[in-house]
């Protein structure tokens, strides 16, 4: 495993929300961030996991808290948001990295499905960032917003995937058009697409079978969560200050395949 050393990416104590981290891919992001000196506030729908993440992270030395957040939930997205602020100042780094991944044929498609799911990979994702944005903005510093899609928009699609895959397309075009409007405020806004990787979200997905592309072994094995962490922790960074409207495979390799 590679180790990261403390304040090595410039973080030095600066705030970074990452919501759904209480655990799979957002725990693994939330690790790396903190391991680097950054403050991460586990932000979940389950509010004791998220605690008991933050926790963890406090214990190993490292720097976190957690809030309650309901991506379907406007109210609670701005309620979140200004806990955060209130208790830790601006934010320099936001990670949309939760969603739902649940699997529904297309010619067994609903709309409450498509409802559901766009709700939080979507329209939640616009809410959030809109309310992180404002804040950066106003504390004049800068900031970043890494988006978290998903490689089934290059290709590693399995069959159930219309919904979910629409609804990360979405978050390529909010990328485009935040990261217009936010340049000016050196905010930048970027976008991974995670291959595979096994989590406790993706083990319980409910739908078909997983057959197709995205079920081919990448030559680089599965991704394992810290490996999304590792691209985020990069784009996060005042490293990464010229960088935005990027998009970013970490697949494993499967896109060579």
């Amino acid at each position: 495993m590679v180790s990261i050393a403390k304040g090595a990416y410039g973080f030095a104590g600066e705030v970074v929300l990452v919501t759904g981290s209480a655990m799979g891919i957002g725990a693994g992001i939330a690790e790396v961030l903190a391991e680097a000196g950054a403050t991460v506030v586990i932000a979940d729908i389950d509010a004791a996991k998220a605690a008991q993440q933050a926790a963890r992270l406090t214990a190993a030395g490292h720097q976190a808290d957690a809030v309650q957040l309901n991506l379907a939930d406007e109210s609670s997205i701005v309620q979140a948001v200004a806990t955060v602020v209130a208790k830790h100042g601006s934010l320099w780094g936001l990670v949309n990295n939760a969603g739902i991944q649940d699997r529904q044929l297309l010619l067994e498609g609903t709309a409450n499905e498509w409802d559901r799911v766009n709700a939080v990979n979507s329209r939640g994702v616009f809410l959030i960032t809109r309310e992180v944005a404002r804040n950066m903005v106003a504390a004049g510093k800068g900031g970043r917003i890494v988006n978290i899609a998903s490689a089934a928009l290059i290709g590693g699609l399995t069959q159930g995937h219309a919904v979910y895959a629409a609804s990360k397309a979405a978050l390529l075009g909010l990328t485009r058009a935040a990261a217009l409007e936010l340049v000016p405020h050196k905010v930048t806004v970027n976008t991974i697409l995670p291959g595979g990787v096994a989590t406790p979200g993706a083990i319980a997905a409910k739908g078909p079978v997983p057959e197709g592309p995205g079920r081919r072994v990448p030559p680089l094995g599965l991704c394992e969560p810290r490996d999304i962490g590792g691209a985020v922790l990069f784009l996060a960074s005042p490293l990464a200050r010229s960088i935005t409207n990027q998009t970013f495979a970490v697949d494993g390799g499967w896109s060579v395949t």
